[in-house]
């Protein structure tokens, strides 16, 4: 099973989105094998995380076990999470929050799996402030997206997170290749590292080439490509009990 960590549905004011739909993106699952993909809102990322939610979890009911909702929460807006998806997404550079800000606090007493963007010498979303917030909050599995989204810190994001088994790389991003998703399972652990394809802003083709060509064992591969998540969601993945 390949599941997709990292992907979003609508539109972005400043970014070009050929297909913001549900149905193109199962579509294009379909065509190259990806079975489920963790969605959030791009509306709910910007202006209003209510109905943004909304329409994630519409999409997830319209298309049963090919969606699963990471909702967002705006930490100025603290707007109410139904907590029938995943778990939690975080954009504290979009918010202007820092990522270990007490106004996080709500999410973390979740103890729910977490998507948070990150970015290297972000004041934001550094990945050291997923080390800080990891140390705080050791049961919260917490998936640092984009792995840092630039090249050059790329390295510095596996150490960082190094010493905290609760953190793991997610490798969405333009700038990821599959030499550097070998690179962070041979520095931080196959097991630490999760497939993501930022679709659909970016091609969610490319994504999931790079971790399909990327130079790794099979066995280190399929936990990439689904193994890891599968065992960070539980019986979430599945829409089963949750906690």
């Amino acid at each position: 099973m390949i599941l997709d960590a990292h992907g979003h549905l609508g539109t972005w004011p400043d970014f070009l989105i050929p297909d913001p739909s549900a149905e193109g993106m199962v579509a294009l699952m379909d065509r190259i094998g990806v079975d489920v993909i963790g969605i959030s809102h791009l509306l709910a990322v910007g202006p209003d995380p209510d109905e943004g939610n909304r329409l994630a979890l519409e999409a997830a009911a319209e298309h049963p076990g090919r969606f699963g909702v990471w909702e967002v929460y705006n930490p100025h807006r603290r707007n109410p999470l139904l907590l029938d998806g995943w778990g939690v997404k975080l954009h504290p550079d979009v918010h202007r929050c820092r990522l270990d800000d007490p106004r996080y606090e709500p999410v973390w007493e979740l103890g729910l799996p977490v998507l948070a963007h990150g970015q290297t010498d972000s004041p934001w979303s550094d990945p050291a402030l997923f080390a800080i917030v990891a140390a705080r909050h050791p049961h919260v599995p917490l998936l640092l997206g984009h792995s840092g989204l630039w090249p050059y810190g790329f390295a510095a994001a596996a150490r960082a997170v190094a010493g905290h088994p609760n953190v793991y790389l997610e490798t969405c991003g333009s700038r990821m290749t599959g030499r550097w998703i070998a690179r962070l399972a041979e520095l931080a652990g196959p097991e630490r590292v999760v497939y993501g394809s930022d679709a659909c802003f970016l091609d969610l083709r490319v994504g999931l080439g790079r971790a399909r060509l990327a130079s790794m064992p099979d066995a280190d591969r399929a936990l990439v490509l689904g193994g890891n998540l599968a065992r960070i969601l539980g019986d979430r993945l599945t829409g089963g009990p949750h906690p």
